[in-house]
């Protein structure tokens, strides 16, 4: 895969090489294998799955647990999968970001709290084409490792892999080729791959659609967006050099501070909404309720009222604490939802 759309800046130079360090670490930092926010949707999908397929043995429905093990390998060979089609997604946007310039305004000493080492390519531990190489391996396996996954599932419905397969091709084009990270889509994309990383496993191992496995879903994918927007916050000149269209780009301070405040409302009116309308049980936005909780004190740092400044990276940093309690919470309302033998409404179309 090429991309001569962005020449490389020729200011790039002059940031200089940082420390050597292996090969292997330099993979790992452009794979962002230490922040695995995105393979915790695997949790969610064993949590909902699981009580089910422990109450049918004891039930005598299934004569062995071997029986079970079509399902499992289903959802490790999809989480596998998943891992190495979100390294080449993170790989080709390094690519990209190298290309316009946009990761070395973003990571340079004017920002001393974004370590360089982070972006091997900026850093100069890891060159373009090197980049390039390990997200063609990446892609390569992650296809293999999601057609696997799809041809030892259970269940194969339609939409299920038509979902998979969107996934996979959207995700290389998030800051390359289409670049549809660049044109306005950034923020959609990012709630959007947590909804399916939920979605499309739970739709292999079981041949159906549930409605409350589509609300935690999208509460996961809130998750992502929730500390990506802080990132785009805190990138927002860089960005808007390179022409990246984010909201925090294109928008004011205000108006974007408004944006960020709206989706944070949006992730509890999600909640508050499947309770509501019995896709999810009536408790639900009570035991989701930390979540709120966490996220008024994320935005609050991020931007404190009365106009003060506030501090943007640190919001960032407390997104991840706040998507992986939700994802605690999810997983423990599963479990919960289980034990208490809650079903959802049938007029609300959220069974399995």
């Amino acid at each position: 895969m090429t991309d001569h759309s962005h020449p490389v800046p020729a200011a790039l130079p002059s940031l200089g090489r940082v420390r050597p360090e292996s090969k292997v670490r330099s993979y790992a930092r452009l794979g962002k294998l230490d922040v695995y926010d995105y393979y915790l949707s695997m949790a969610v999908v064993v949590a909902v799955v699981a009580p089910p397929a422990v109450q049918a043995l004891r039930a005598g429905q299934l004569t062995s647990a071997g029986q079970l093990a079509p399902v499992a390998l289903t959802l490790a060979l999809f989480l596998l999968g998943e891992v190495f089609v979100v390294m080449a997604m993170v790989a080709l946007d390094d690519v990209t970001g190298f290309r316009d310039g946009s990761d070395a305004r973003n990571y340079g000493p004017d920002h001393p709290r974004r370590k360089r080492l982070r972006k091997p390519l900026v850093a100069g531990t890891l060159t373009p084409r090197e980049a390039l190489g390990f997200a063609g391996v990446t892609a390569a396996a992650g296809a293999a490792l999601w057609g696997a996954a799809a041809a030892l599932a259970p269940h194969r419905p339609l939409w299920t892999l038509v979902l998979t397969g969107v996934v996979f091709a959207v995700a290389l084009q998030y800051s390359y080729g289409l670049q549809i990270s660049y044109r306005g889509f950034q923020e959609v994309f990012l709630a959007g791959l947590g909804a399916a990383l939920v979605i499309a496993p739970y739709g292999l191992v079981t041949g159906s659609f549930s409605g409350f496995v589509l609300v935690q879903g999208v509460l996961f994918g809130f998750g992502p967006l929730l500390f990506g927007v802080y990132s785009n916050t805190n990138d927002v000149d860089g960005d808007r050099e390179a022409g990246r269209l984010t909201v925090a780009a294109v928008t004011t301070p205000r108006g974007n501070a408004v944006f960020v405040g709206v989706l944070s409302a949006a992730e509890c009116a999600t909640a508050v909404f499947a309770s509501a309308t019995g896709l999810a049980p009536w408790w639900f936005v009570l035991w989701m309720a930390p979540v709120t909780v966490l996220r008024v004190r994320q935005y609050l740092i991020g931007f404190p009222p009365g106009g003060a400044e506030g501090d943007i990276m640190q919001a960032r940093r407390r997104g991840f604490v706040v998507h992986r309690v939700a994802t605690v919470l999810l997983i423990g309302a599963n479990l919960l939802a289980a034990a208490l033998h809650w079903a959802p409404n049938s007029a609300s179309g959220g069974g399995t």
